[in-house]
């Protein structure tokens, strides 16, 4: 006999979407798998609950009439805000890219399998939630590259005027990926196994946003660019990489 799925309560969930049955019915397979769910039925409704209540995630649905999904996710702050993952219409791929380049953590596609949607909620709360693993003394190790400073641990990139940029989880695992194969062409399934795992379900268009996001961050006036594109190849990170 199957053990029974033991539940702690300490997760809290917000169901976004204008579809009373979804977000019902999504509300109750979620909270039968051991987390506190909310709903709200649009922007203005996610806003007040995020006043009211501390979430650890959000699944915002896209295609919703008046202020779709793609402007509440805009709206977020990303810093801050709780991990989002986007439901967006089978087919609808610039949805789900757009939003990718906008900060979400994931997406499913709709109509959406609940074992599914709860699959990749554990995994984006399992990247969250995963701290860095504590230093040991004389354990602390930098990756060094044209005057920027990646710390692996804390999760940091810096530049070379000591200012820490903001990374998504995504854009840090891909740019850890990178840093750690400089000056070799990585095609971008080899990204996405590094970055993301050989198991997780994504796209390699996705790849490309990542990296469009991480150069912007990475572009200094006059400064040659760190990741090259190589035609019909993949991508290469072309600067020297110190240790240390």
């Amino acid at each position: 006999m199957q053990a029974a799925e033991t539940l702690d309560l300490s997760t809290r969930l917000l169901i976004v979407d204008d579809d009373p049955g979804i977000r019902e019915l999504t509300a109750a397979f979620l909270s039968a798998h051991g987390y506190l769910v909310d709903v709200a039925d649009g922007g203005e409704a996610m806003r007040r609950a995020l006043e009211r209540e501390r979430y650890d995630l959000i699944v915002l649905d896209v295609m919703m009439p008046g202020e779709d999904g793609l402007s509440i996710l805009r709206s977020l702050d990303r810093a801050t805000a709780p991990a989002v993952i986007i439901l967006s219409v089978i087919g609808e791929e610039v949805d789900r890219i757009v939003g990718l380049e906008m900060g979400a953590d994931d997406y499913v596609a709709k109509p959406a399998n609940p074992r599914e949607l709860l699959a990749r909620i554990r995994s984006v709360l399992r990247r969250k939630e995963a701290g860095p693993a504590p230093a040991r003394p004389g354990d602390r190790s930098y990756l060094r590259f044209a005057g920027w400073r990646l710390d692996p641990l804390a999760r940091q990139l810096a530049d070379p005027d000591d200012v820490v940029i903001n990374l998504s989880d995504g854009e840090f695992r891909l740019l850890l990926a990178l840093v750690e194969h400089p000056r070799r062409v990585l095609t971008r399934d080899q990204l996405l196994d590094l970055s993301r795992g050989a198991n997780t379900e994504f796209f390699d268009r996705a790849i490309d946003v990542q990296v469009s996001r991480l150069r912007r961050k990475l572009a200094r006036d006059g400064d040659e660019e760190l990741i090259r594109t190589v035609r019909n190849e993949g991508y290469m990170f072309t600067a020297h990489v110190d240790h240390g």
